[in-house]
Parts: C-alpha cells; sequence; structure tokens
C-alpha cells in the first residue's frame, strides 16, 4: 500500500489541527533545557538567543530512535540524505548548507575527517548519547572552522549520584537485524568530594539489502556506478565511559572516551572496493575552576580519531587515518549582574596519516574568540569576535550580533547577523594530481529575523533567514582541480510548536527551504542538489498507565540530486508507529514499525532506502 500526501495541504492541516490544539491545551509545565552550545555557556533554552533545538535521553527513548539521522531528521532547518539503510553514509545538511558547513563535536571534542571532510554520522553509537543540541545559523565567531550551518553537539551519557545501577536493551528486527547495550553508572559522595562514572557497551548488526541499483553515474546524477545485487550489511561494536570528580564547589574534573567500530558492506568494485573499517574514538578531559565568585575558568583537552581502511573482497586496498588534537582555554567573567563576559584560546591541530603521498600532511589553528552576553534596557544581546590563524590559509575573523527583545504577553523578537567559513580540507589542497594549495576558505553572511512566544498552551517559534555563501569550492575542468568559483544563496522559514493536549504530547516542524546556486554559468538559478524544498515533521506520543503510544509523520517535497537540476527525486511521506508496555517501572518492553505503508523513496539517486521495517527490543534501566 503506498500514500501519497502533497506537502501544501499537509501545511494546511498541520496549521488548521495546530490552532485547534492551542485553544485547548493547558500548560505543559516542562523545564526548560541546559543548552551549553550556543554560547560556550550554560544557559536555558528560553535564554538562548539563537535558534536551538535539544533532543534528550527520555525523548530519544520514548520515540524509540535508533540511529542519529534518526534524532535528526525532520528538525527545523535539518534535512538528510542517505546512501542506503543502517550504517552506510549519510549526509546532514543544515539550513541548506552543505554537509560539511556543519560542525560536529562529541563532549566538546570536534569530530570529522580532516582530509574529505567527511562527518561519521553513522558512527556515532546513540545508545551511549545523552541529549543532543542542535544550533542553527552561523557560529565560527565561537567555533572557528565548518561552522556556516550551525553546530550539533553529542553529549555522551552522565553518571548519576547513588548507588551501582545497570541498564540493559537487546533488540531484533527486520533485515536480521540485531541490538545489545549494556551499561553501568554510580556516584558517590565523601569527605574529599562527589564523584560519578558511566559506562557503556554497545553491539549491533544488520544484514541489510541492496543499497544501490547500479546504475551508472554518466546517467546523469549519483549511483555506485556497479552493479553487485546483493545484501549491504553492517556491524558496529562501541563503547563510551565518562567519569567526574568535584572536589568542591570551585573545582571540578571530568572526563570521556568513546570508540565506535563498524564494518561496512557496499556496492563498490576491485578499485574503490567493496568493504569498510570506520573507526570513530574520541577522548576528552575537562577542568573547572571557579577562582572567585564572578571568574570561572575552563581547560578542555582532547583527540578525536577518524580512521578507514578500504577493501575489495577482504584483499586491502587503502587506509585513511586523521587525528584532530585539540586545546581550549575559556574564561567567563560575570562582571555585572546580567552580564557576561567570554574570552578564550582555541588550539586545533590536523593531521593525516595514509600510504597516499599527500604534499603536506599537518597543520595548526590557532583562534582567539570574545563574547559579550548581557541585558540592556530590557533588551538581551549576545556579541561575538574571533580571529583564527592557520599555517596554510593564513588568518579569518568572523563575527555574531544576535539581539531580543520579550513582552509582557510572552512573545519575543529576535534578530541576528553572522558571519562563518569553512576552511579547504586536506583533499581540497594536498590530494596527488587534484589538490590545489592556493585555495581560499569558503565564506558566508547570514541575517535571521524571529519570533516566538510561550503561552499557557504550550512554546512555538517562527524564523526566517537568509545565507550568502562566497568562495564555494568546486571542481574546474579548465585547470583539472578544486577553485574558490561557486556561489550560493539560501533563504529559508522555520516553524516550529510543542504543546500537550489531554495527555498527548505533540511536536511539530516545518521548513520551507530556497537554497540557489549563484555561480556563473549553466547552473545558474538552479536549486543546490539533495536538499527538499519543503520537509515536515508531527510526533504524537501518549501514556495510558503501563501502555505508551505514539507515531511520526515525516514528509519531504521533491529534490534534485545534481547541480543542472536534471536528476529530479520525488517527495514522500513516512509514517512510523511505536508502542511499549511497562512490566515495572524498570523493565519494559518496545515495538517500532518505521515506514508503515511501505514507500518507495530516494533521498540521493539510485540508492535504496528501507522498505517496511519491524523493530522490537527488551530495555531494563532503573
Amino acid at each position: 500500500m503506498k500514500l501519497s500526501v502533497s506537502i501544501p495541504g499537509l501545511a494546511i492541516v498541520l496549521a488548521m489541527a495546530t490552532q485547534s490544539v492551542f485553544a485547548q491545551v493547558e500548560a505543559v509545565g516542562e523545564l526548560d533545557p541546559i543548552v551549553v552550545t550556543a554560547t560556550r555557556t550554560a544557559q536555558t533554552a528560553d535564554e538562548t538567543l539563537a535558534s536551538v533545538t535539544v533532543i534528550d535521553r527520555p525523548e530519544i527513548e520514548r520515540r524509540q530512535s535508533r540511529t542519529m539521522t534518526d534524532v535528526l531528521r525532520g528538525l527545523p532547518g535539518v534535512d538528510v540524505a542517505t546512501n542506503g539503510g543502517l550504517g552506510h553514509n549519510a549526509s546532514v545538511y543544515l539550513r541548506g548548507t552543505r554537509p560539511d558547513h556543519t560542525l560536529l563535536l562529541i563532549d566538546g571534542v570536534r569530530i570529522g575527517s580532516a582530509s574529505s571532510g567527511f562527518l561519521p554520522w553513522a558512527s556515532i553509537p546513540l545508545g551511549q548519547v545523552e541529549r543532543v543540541e542542535v544550533v542553527r545559523g552561523p557560529s565560527s565567531s565561537l567555533y572557528g572552522s565548518e561552522a556556516i550551518g550551525g553546530v550539533v553537539q553529542v553529549f555522551t551519557r552522565r553518571g548519576q549520584g547513588g548507588p551501582l545501577t545497570p541498564r540493559l536493551l537487546l533488540g531484533a528486527g527486520t533485515y536480521n537485524t540485531a541490538n545489545a547495550q549494556f551499561g553501568l553508572s554510580a556516584g558517590t559522595e565523601t569527605a574529599y568530594g562527589t564523584g560519578w562514572f558511566d559506562a557503556g557497551l554497545g553491539f549491533e548488526q544488520t544484514q541489510g539489502f541492496n543499497v544501490c541499483d547500479g546504475q551508472p553515474r554518466s546517467a546523469g546524477g549519483g549511483g555506485c556506478g556497479v552493479y553487485e545485487f546483493d545484501d549491504d550489511g553492517y556491524r558496529n561494536g562501541n563503547g563510551s565511559l565518562r567519569a567526574g570528580w568535584a572536589l568542591s564547589d570551585r573545582l571540578e574534573l571530568d572526563v570521556n572516551f568513546l570508540r565506535s567500530v563498524g564494518d561496512l558492506d557496499y556496492d563498490g568494485s576491485l578499485f574503490y572496493g567493496n568493504e569498510q573499517r570506520q573507526v570513530l574514538q574520541v577522548a576528552g578531559g575537562s577542568l573547572i575552576a571557579k577562582p572567585f565568585d564572578p571568574w570561572t575558568l575552563t581547560l578542555r583537552a582532547g583527540r578525536s580519531w577518524d580512521d578507514s581502511e578500504v577493501f575489495a573482497d577482504g584483499v586491502f586496498i587503502n587506509r585513511l587515518d586523521t587525528r584532530r588534537d585539540q586545546l581550549s582555554w575559556q574564561n567567563d567573567i560575570a562582571f555585572a549582574p546580567q552580564q557576561l563576559a567570554t574570552i578564550g584560546i582555541d588550539y586545533l591541530r590536523d593531521e593525516l596519516s595514509t600510504p597516499t603521498a599527500y604534499n603536506e600532511t599537518s597543520r595548526e589553528t590557532t583562534g582567539v574568540f570574545g563574547q559579550y552576553l548581557g541585558r540592556l534596557l530590557g533588551q538581551d544581546l549576545q556579541l561575538s569576535l574571533r580571529h583564527d590563524d592557520n599555517d596554510q590559509y593564513g588568518g579569518k575573523t568572523t563575527g555574531n550580533a544576535l539581539w531580543g527583545y520579550g513582552f509582557a504577553n510572552g512573545i519575543r523578537l529576535t534578530a541576528a547577523y553572522g558571519t562563518a567559513f569553512k576552511a579547504p580540507t586536506f583533499n581540497d589542497l594536498y590530494y596527488p594530481g587534484y589538490g590545489n594549495p592556493d585555495l581560499e576558505p569558503e565564506n558566508s553572511r547570514s541575517l535571521e529575523l524571529g519570533v516566538s512566544g510561550r503561552h499557557g498552551w504550550g512554546d512555538w517559534a517562527l524564523n526566517a533567514y537568509q545565507t550568502d555563501v562566497d568562495d564555494l569550492i568546486a571542481f574546474d575542468a579548465a585547470t583539472y582541480s578544486p577553485m574558490n568559483i561557486d556561489r550560493a544563496r539560501i533563504r529559508g522559514v522555520e516553524l516550529w510548536s510543542t504543546a500537550e493536549l489531554a495527555g498527548w504530547l505533540l511536536d511539530a516542524n516545518l521548513t520551507l527551504l530556497d537554497p540557489r546556486n549563484e555561480s556563473q554559468g549553466p547552473n545558474d538559478g538552479n536549486l543546490l542538489p539533495r536538499r527538499a524544498e519543503q520537509t515536515l515533521r508531527l510526533d504524537a506520543d501518549r501514556q495510558f498507565g503501563r501502555i505508551g503510544i505514539g507515531g511520526t509523520l515525516f514528509a519531504a517535497g521533491r529534490r534534485f540530486d545534481n547541480d543542472a537540476n536534471t536528476v529530479r527525486l520525488d517527495g514522500y511521506t513516512l509514517f512510523d508507529l511505536r508502542a511499549d508496555y511497562a512490566f515495572t517501572e524498570a523493565l519494559r518492553i518496545e515495538g517500532r514499525v518505521e515506514n508503515l505503508f511501505d514507500e518507495d523513496y530516494e533521498t540521493a539517486a539510485f540508492f535504496n532506502q528501507p522498505g517496511r521495517t519491524l523493530f522490537v527490543s527488551l530495555r531494563y534501566e532503573p
């Protein structure tokens, strides 16, 4: 059975339903989550001027999400394209910018391949994740390169106080999928302070399905370019450890470690390979001290590894390992009531190891940043400025200015302007026979206007923005190398709302996007590839005693797979249903049906997506 629903029709239905709901619901009464990514300091979500979404552990479990792309898909301003099923490459388009224009952090440590710019979304084990913060809009003035579209920060599980507590999840589903997770957490108080830890192990595997139809790339779009009509499976083993010790109210230590090893089968060739081992590893630590009441000092150090080995039918072909070392020194000074100044220094070293003979295999960046957060004459301000100095591309200065004003009736107005940049990768600069060491960073300018409200029936927000990106790096056939030749203009509108009606938790997101290529040439004015012009997500969950039920509606409009806009990917609508039953407060069984009506769709040309799938799990978590 196939079901097709038009995006405009869905938008009208949603608006009518939301208006009806808003007229009847009572106050939700939930506490605002704490956000640290938007300003590098702790704020509640309603205080933050940036556009932010927080997905915490209870929400992950309530929706029975199984992957990072499952969490992100359909959030305001977020679009996802995947090359197949579980474990396969995924691209996240934040506010219509390119996938490598999003900065990805795990516990404050920068993640991603320095050689290609690829972000390992499929390698992040969701079972080890406590919460996810998504900050939309330019953030280079706080974080440096890559944050043109915004920042996604993943926080691993943090142990709580109390005795040693185990957790366990066992699950199985369609495509011979199996999942097992085990964890321990504890906390203790002594005369020398308070300590805590959380440790977790996870394993996941799936037989998968044939992810690519085998159409050649010369057909006008993407595709794997080969014919291997076999199932493309995936296996992943992962573990995490996070621990901390608060010696006093003025000194706290925190360490974290995450390792994820994935073995992926894909459609390839003897030259490109058809098997890959992907290793994501993150280690970090922080020290937070408060020498004086107005001054908070934070020292952080971290390292991330992105290692990849490629095989063809078990025969080794190539290896590509990148390592990113990071140091940070941050000072937050509350110099007056509702006035906070932040100054700091970041250091980053990227290093590449591979048998391929790159001209350069390392580079260093030092960034100096400052920020002001304050309230003046009833108005909220966030001003930030940063200068990055890199031994390859020289210096780069970026800035942000955000303003907000709240009315007594709960309405709040916001405005923001910011600049950002993306440094070229090692492949862009130094790949043998291809790289161009004279490349400059990609640059952007963004303007955003927003209005939001908090009332008895719930919360809502509407944001409109425009981002202009210059000096985009693209292949130049005349020089047979990458050049700073492309431009893009992206306009978008985001609407989200949350409410509670008769015990139902409702969450709705609508994104309208106009991402245009403004480069000179035949593609001028075309839509940027693989971004849907409209996306909508509606979640509804309700608890009936021991039984919980819920569902998700996700709809996406059409998109094109290539710059020439000759390969069109039709819009699609997905329905997911979920339910759980609690035997006790600690033990429950969960079930989720994804793509209920077995919709046949593509987010990248010729790459198949999962059909109707069922996943059942048993969860024990005191």
